[in-house]
């Protein structure tokens, strides 16, 4: 079993933004934190999948909100270790190990903090291979793991328990609880056996982000010199191959919160101004990139904006007018390309009115660079 100590924390803060697609949460205050937990409590045990006992008892944990209220709702260091103590409170289960929604930006780091002050492994892997905006994306229930009994805290401390049939009931209750109290809530939900998480889990995306940190820091600089080793690297990985799909500068970027979401949407303008803009559709992550009206890339796949000449990733709250960025784009886990995962996460389900096509047949129709 290998450990995760706080000396990894800055690697899998960028690689976990890098793929949380813009969404996911800001990692910075929660990097503080979670380096906080560990140099108090030592490194925690960062178990992979394979190794979890079939008859384990394993708990999602993250933060459920419009990521933009996270600026400012600055998260208390107790608020993970609080949120799973408290679920072990309400229903009267011993929690044996933690598991993170997404790999995206601070909920890749939160179930960190709450192994560390709960002394309990952390699963290496996540529920979606990236960030998404809502529960029913997660691969946990599409799989048909229940998500509640479930618990929520808010920065009051105010405990909440959720009871539903299913996800698409237990969406919009947690949606509402969260625009309730303050914009943000860290949850405990989907409990699940060992097997249950071995079925579901997207694997060993910790140690990936770990992996796509170190390159993102050792090859820093124009996101030109950065190509070539992010693309060793993910086109051996479950991701497939990355594509370069525009550079330039941000011209427009706006977002609202709306419903509990970051909504909006960003135009990057080429350098030369004489190619026509990129649009990029935002719901908390960066959804649809477009050109001239046509798709470049599409959810599921993996839209990521990066500085240009740093290559450091930006969430979609930290983007800005003026900002000088590549874009790129990455393939999607096989499982989110399935017949079943679709129905929850094709652009029909975010009410753009087009099919997925992958990225690499976009790439093919379209000449995008690989």
């Amino acid at each position: 079993m290998k450990k995760l100590g706080s000396e990894s924390l800055a690697d899998l803060s960028a690689g976990a933004v890098f793929l949380a697609t813009g969404g996911g949460g800001d990692p910075y205050v929660a990097e503080l934190i979670t380096k906080a937990a560990l140099d108090k409590f030592g490194p925690v045990d960062l178990l992979d999948p394979d190794d979890l006992d079939d008859d384990a008892f394993v708990v999602a944990l993250g933060g459920v909100g419009a990521p933009t209220v996270s600026l400012e709702l600055l998260p208390s260091i107790n608020d993970a270790v609080d949120t799973l103590r408290a679920f072990e409170d309400h229903f009267g289960k011993k929690i044996d190990a933690v598991v993170s929604f997404e790999i995206g930006g601070a909920n890749s780091l939160i179930p960190i903090i709450a192994a560390a002050g709960m002394g309990i492994p952390v699963v290496n892997g996540d529920g979606m291979g990236r960030a998404l905006p809502e529960a029913q994306m997660m691969t946990y229930p599409i799989f048909g793991v229940l998500p509640t009994p479930a618990v929520t805290t808010d920065y009051r401390g105010n405990i909440t328990e959720f009871h539903t049939k299913d996800i698409l009931e237990f969406e919009p209750e947690i949606r509402q609880c969260a625009l309730s109290s303050g914009g943000m809530i860290t949850s405990a939900e989907h409990p699940m056996t060992g097997s249950q998480l071995k079925a579901s889990i997207v694997p060993r995306t910790i140690s990936f982000s770990i992996e796509l940190g170190r390159i993102l820091r050792e090859y820093r600089g124009n996101a030109h010199r950065i190509y070539e080793p992010l693309a060793a690297l993910f086109s051996d990985s479950i991701y497939g191959d990355i594509y370069h799909l525009y550079t330039g500068k941000v011209v427009d970027s706006t977002t609202k919160i709306i419903g509990g979401y970051d909504i909006g949407e960003a135009t990057i303008m080429a350098f030369d101004g004489n190619t026509a803009p990129l649009k990029i559709s935002i719901k908390n992550e960066y959804l649809l990139a477009q050109i001239d009206g046509k798709t470049v890339a599409s959810v599921p796949d993996l839209i990521t904006i990066l500085d240009y000449e740093t290559s450091t990733p930006i969430n979609a709250e930290r983007l800005r007018f003026g900002q000088r960025v590549t874009v790129y784009g990455v393939g999607c886990p096989q499982f989110y390309r399935s017949e079943k995962a679709l129905e929850f996460v094709s652009p029909r389900c975010f009410g753009f009115d087009l099919d997925y096509q992958p990225i690499e047949t976009l790439a093919c129709k379209l000449d995008i660079e690989s």
